[in-house]
């Protein structure tokens, strides 16, 4: 197996010279923490770091966006573990076996369409299908749906007509379909939410937008660059496959190494209510902090090689679903879909072949990071 990955780690010399990057967002000249173990301490400590601030958990925050505060990110406990309550046997539904057996034939089929092509744009045409159609199956609606999810393209929020709001064809198609399900209530995700409760009342229509608008804007672009960036290493490292083919349990230590080196999340905002000196950084009461989870899974002092991606890495103390209280309630869903799309390209796939790539970058004034592609044609040729 290949060992000489590219690092896609910009935080290196500044995780080196101190713990805090200062970052101007929005106005806002923000202490972004570089350190694996004071990232992982500051995610457990909600009580300093706190994300009950609507629309400030996200940098840039997200007021053009939406309207409502996503549950259950942007609050603390109790009240979080109270509204974590309620969603997560949804998420949870990424164990089932049902669940299990369509994940797989999805992934069987798209790698049937990408080996029926002489090469495949596998941003669209591979990565955001199945992003969009393995939610209907963990929401428990008819698949049939994930043609809009696709339509809405990469970002949920991407509104493409000038005469809307950023944001308001999701905001409108949730409206929808809790108007539908209230009408003609069922097993699914929108009917569960219209018939939960917190607190001994019924959750009002706000809370429940709340937890929809997360649900499908939290775990869209993250999961289609997960997905893109195995495709796209599996095409650059020769060797990568047949590694993991030699042995099966490989399978879901690629995984954890893939979340860990792609961490596909940048970074994550806290809030501090009072006055807190950051790292010898002093913030004032209500600004905000940043954790920044790519720095952290590349930290020397938790990673041996940590630019290297390592298809057998363990231990694997990764923090890309982050820590704590807020753990990601994706997590067992995101890594059904990758663990399945490895399994299905080591049983189905001799070799994928990059043909042209064009990376995605975050650009900022402290830092510039490649996250994922805007577009990536590939071709696959089958094991014989």
């Amino acid at each position: 197996m290949s060992d000489s990955a590219p690092t896609n780690d910009p935080f290196e010399e500044a995780r080196k010279d101190g713990p805090v990057l200062k970052c101007p967002f929005q106005g806002e000249d923000i202490p972004m923490i570089l350190r694996g173990k004071d990232v992982r301490a500051a995610a457990k400590d909600w009580e300093t770091y706190s994300s009950d601030a609507p629309f400030r958990v996200p940098i840039p925050s997200e007021e053009e966006f939406r309207r409502m505060r996503q549950l259950p990110i942007e609050v603390n406990p109790p009240e979080h573990t109270a509204y974590r309550k309620i969603v997560e046997p949804f998420f949870k539904r990424a164990k089932k076996p049902e669940v299990i057996a369509k994940v797989e034939a999805l992934f069987d089929d798209l790698i049937r369409q990408a080996l029926a092509s002489d090469s495949i744009e596998a941003v669209y045409d591979f990565s955001l299908p199945a992003q969009s159609r393995a939610l209907t199956y963990l929401l428990d609606v008819p698949e049939s749906e994930a043609d809009t999810y696709i339509g809405w393209g990469m970002h949920v929020f991407g509104d493409k007509n000038p005469e809307h709001r950023a944001g308001d064809a999701l905001e409108n198609y949730l409206s929808e379909q809790f108007d539908r399900a209230e009408a003609n209530p069922g097993d699914g995700f929108f009917s569960a939410l219209t018939n939960a409760t917190y607190n001994d009342r019924p959750l009002n229509r706000e809370e429940m937008m709340g937890f929809a608008n997360l649900t499908f804007a939290g775990g869209r672009d993250t999961v289609i660059h997960s997905i893109s960036g195995v495709l796209h290493h599996f095409a650059t490292d020769p060797g990568a496959l047949p590694f993991v083919r030699e042995d099966p349990k490989r399978i879901a230590l690629a995984s954890e190494e893939y979340f860990r080196y792609l961490s596909p999340i940048t970074h994550l905002g806290r809030v501090v209510p009072k006055e807190t000196d950051v790292h010898g950084h002093t913030v004032p009461a209500d600004g905000r902090v940043s954790l920044c989870w790519a720095s952290a899974n590349h930290d020397e002092e938790v990673f041996d090689g940590p630019s290297k991606i390592r298809l057998d890495r363990k231990p694997n103390p990764h923090i890309a679903f982050g820590a704590g209280t807020h753990f990601c309630l994706g997590a067992p869903h995101a890594r059904l879909i990758l663990r399945t799309l490895i399994r299905k390209l080591v049983e189905q796939i001799d070799q994928i072949t990059l043909i042209d790539a064009e990376p995605l970058i975050e650009d900022e004034a402290t830092f510039s990071r490649a996250n994922g592609f805007a577009s990536l044609n590939l071709r696959f040729t089958a094991l014989s």
